[in-house]
Parts: structure tokens; sequence; C-alpha cells
């Protein structure tokens, strides 16, 4: 009896680790790319009012010590907070923790329409920024528009273990 008792843990066990099923980690993560987003043809500078916006993110975070970092997953939101008007983003420049320019997400202008919202999404394997990683956008609006609102999500799980934070955009210019 003991050991039936025994046997029908083990089988517990295992099966429940069988159905533990990860989703398989894609082998080459690729770049948000906005190319395919129509250019945006930004109103005469005199209806214009622009700006620069400072975002933080965090590709990595300290874990244990200096010499131990955690990777995360960084998505990153373009978020037009006006319901009427369209928003502009001219720029938007991914630096590392040493300040270097390391990809520029916007080459062309875009809009984003009346509530719209666009997601980067950098992935947790590209440990390229960093523990100080950031953004800059450039964007601009219309005279009566609000301004764009920029926000990052970092998160990372591992087994029954989950980090997550939020960052917000600061306007700079």
């Amino acid at each position: 009896m003991i050991k039936l008792r025994y046997t029908a843990l083990i089988v517990s066990i295992v099966l429940g680790f069988a159905s533990c099923n990860l989703p398989p980690k894609e082998q080459n993560p690729q770049r948000t790319d906005f190319s395919g987003k129509p250019a945006a043809k930004i109103p005469v500078d005199s209806l214009v009012e622009k700006g620069q916006t400072y975002l933080s993110v965090y590709s990595g975070v300290y874990s244990y010590s200096e010499h131990s970092t955690h990777n995360l997953t960084s998505t990153i939101s373009l978020r037009n907070r006006d319901a009427k008007n369209e928003v502009f983003i001219t720029k938007a420049t991914y630096f590392d923790t040493q300040g270097t320019a390391l990809h520029e997400y916007i080459k062309n202008p875009i809009s984003l329409k009346p509530m719209e919202t666009l997601h980067i999404v950098i992935d947790e394997r590209d440990e390229s920024g960093g523990t100080g990683a950031n953004f800059i956008f450039d964007w601009a609006i219309n005279n009566e528009g609000t301004p764009p609102l920029f926000e990052a999500v970092m998160i990372s799980t591992q087994g029954q273990q989950g980090l997550s934070f939020v960052t917000t955009g600061e306007r700079i210019k």
C-alpha cells in the first residue's frame, strides 16, 4: 500500500513537470520595424508644437551583486492620448548605458492616429542596452493637441519567479 502511494506521488510529480510546456524561444529576435507605416506629413511649423521625451529602459537589472544581472524584456509604448488629433513621431533613438546610440527605430516621421498606440519590444536576450538603457523620442503635435505618452514595461519570468516594473517618459524639450 505504501509502495503504491509513493508510485502515485512520483507519477503525479512527473506528469506535473511534463505539463509545464514553456514556449520555444525565438532563435533570432527581430527589431521592431516601422518602415511599413506610411510616412507622416507634419503640418506647417507655425501650427506645430515640437518636443522631446526621455524614457529610461532597463534591459537588465543587477541581481545578487554588481557582477550579476537579470535580463528583462522591455515593451516600449508610444501612446497618442489625444482623442481628436494626430501625434507625429519624428525620431526614436535607443541608447546604451554609456550613452552610445544603438538603433534608430523611426527613420521617417510617422503619425499616431487619435488614441493609437505603437510598441517597440526589446528582447530579453538583447543585452546591448545594459542596465542604464534609454530612449529619446522627438515628436510634434498640432498646437491644440495633447503631447504623447511614452512608457516602458519591463518583465521577466523564470520558473515561479517574476519581475516587472514600469517607467514613464519625461519631457526634456
